[in-house]
């Protein structure tokens, strides 16, 4: 699967990158240079970051899962009790 970044999201990491180097390294990097070295990123680092993003949703949705139980289990047939529980009060 491909990632593909929104038109504003690729802008505003490209605005990133440039500004990165300004600060950090000594040389700035024009545009092209910025857009080539995120294609970069998002090609070949941006599956592993997708791939853990998706182990740790399916890992809190499993978590939520098994908890559904203890979460909203009722017990059955409980007017009798209740009922009774009332009248001795």
């Amino acid at each position: 699967m491909s990632i593909e970044l929104p038109k504003r999201v690729r802008e505003d990491a490209i605005a990133s990158i440039q500004r990165y180097f300004e600060r950090n390294l000594p040389e700035r990097l024009g545009e092209l240079p910025a857009s080539l070295l995120l294609n970069y990123f998002v090609e070949e680092i941006g599956p592993a970051i997708y791939n853990q993003a998706i182990a740790d949703a399916q890992a809190r949705l499993q978590q939520r899962v098994v908890d559904l139980e203890g979460e909203l289990y009722e017990d059955p047939f409980q007017y009798w009790h209740k009922t009774k529980a009332k009248k001795s009060k």
